[in-house]
C-alpha cells in the first residue's frame, strides 16, 4: 500500500496552515468563515492554477468530487462558490502578501551557500514585468485598453537560484519604471533590467546606495563617450585597464 503523500500535498508542503492562519488573523474578514480557513482558500486557488479552471463552478466540482483525496491535499474545509466567492471579496490581500514575503525569504536561505552568478563577488538581481489580462466585466478598476483589463506584475528574481526577493502588483497602464521607487537595494548587488527602467532619475537612487544597474539605451537618449576600453568581444571583460581609468 502507498502511503507517500500526493503530489499536491508535497506541492504546499512549504507553506504552513499555522503561518497563513496567523497572518490572515491579523487582517481579518468581516466575517469568518467556520467551514472554508484560510489554508483552504489559498489551496483551493493553486488547485485552480495548476489544473486551469476557469470558474468557481469548476472548482467547486472537481475537489468535490473526490472528498477523500481533498482531504489527503491538506483541504480540510467546504469549498463551495459561495465561500470561495466571500473569500475572494473579503479576505485582506496583505495577508497573501505577507506569506509570500514569507516563503520568499525561506527560499533564499536554501541557496544561501550557492556561489554568485558570473563568478560576481556580489548578489545579481533581474527585475522584470509582465502583464496578467483580467475580465473587463469583473475589474473595471484595471482597465487597460478600450476593451481589456489587466494589471502588471513586477518581479526582482535574485538568479543565484532564481528566487523572486520582491514583487508589487499594480494596475496594467502603470509603467513598469515606477517599480524602482519601492523595490528594495543592496548595497554592493548588481541590478539587471530592460531598457522600459531607463530613468536616470530613479537610477540614481542605487548608485547612492552603492549599488550597480545593468540596462539597455533608448535609441533617443543623449549621452557622450567619456571613456572608452578595449574590450574581448566574447565575454565582454576588459582586456587591459589604465591607471588613471575611471573606477
Amino acid at each position: 500500500m502507498n502511503n507517500a503523500p500526493m503530489v499536491f500535498a508535497q506541492i504546499m508542503s512549504g507553506l504552513d496552515a499555522t503561518e497563513l492562519a496567523r497572518a490572515s488573523a491579523r487582517f481579518p474578514m468581516p466575517r469568518v468563515s467556520k467551514t472554508l480557513r484560510a489554508y483552504d482558500h489559498v489551496a483551493a486557488l493553486v488547485f485552480a492554477q495548476l489544473t486551469y479552471r476557469e470558474s468557481l463552478r469548476g472548482i467547486e466540482a472537481c475537489l468535490s468530487s473526490r472528498p477523500a483525496l481533498t482531504y489527503h491535499m491538506g483541504i480540510r474545509g467546504r469549498v463551495t462558490r459561495t465561500n470561495l466567492a466571500y473569500a475572494n471579496n473579503h479576505r485582506d490581500w496583505r495577508a497573501f502578501a505577507e506569506v509570500a514575503g514569507v516563503l520568499m525569504r525561506r527560499a533564499r536561505r536554501l541557496y544561501g551557500d550557492a556561489l554568485p552568478e558570473l563568478g560576481l563577488e556580489a548578489d545579481l538581481f533581474a527585475l522584470d514585468a509582465t502583464v496578467i489580462e483580467l475580465s473587463m466585466a469583473l475589474f473595471p478598476w484595471a482597465r487597460w485598453k478600450r476593451t481589456l483589463a489587466s494589471v502588471k506584475l513586477n518581479v526582482l528574481f535574485d538568479l543565484r537560484g532564481d528566487i523572486p526577493v520582491f514583487a508589487s502588483l499594480h494596475e496594467g497602464k502603470r509603467h513598469e519604471v515606477a517599480s524602482l521607487d519601492e523595490m528594495p537595494v543592496q548595497p554592493g548587488s548588481y541590478y539587471v533590467m530592460d531598457r522600459g527602467c531607463l530613468d536616470f532619475a530613479r537610477l540614481h537612487r542605487l548608485h547612492q546606495v552603492g549599488a550597480f544597474f545593468v540596462t539597455r539605451l533608448k535609441s533617443n537618449t543623449r549621452f557622450y563617450v567619456a571613456e572608452s576600453r578595449p574590450v574581448e568581444e566574447s565575454s565582454g571583460l576588459h582586456l587591459t585597464r589604465s591607471s588613471s581609468s575611471i573606477p
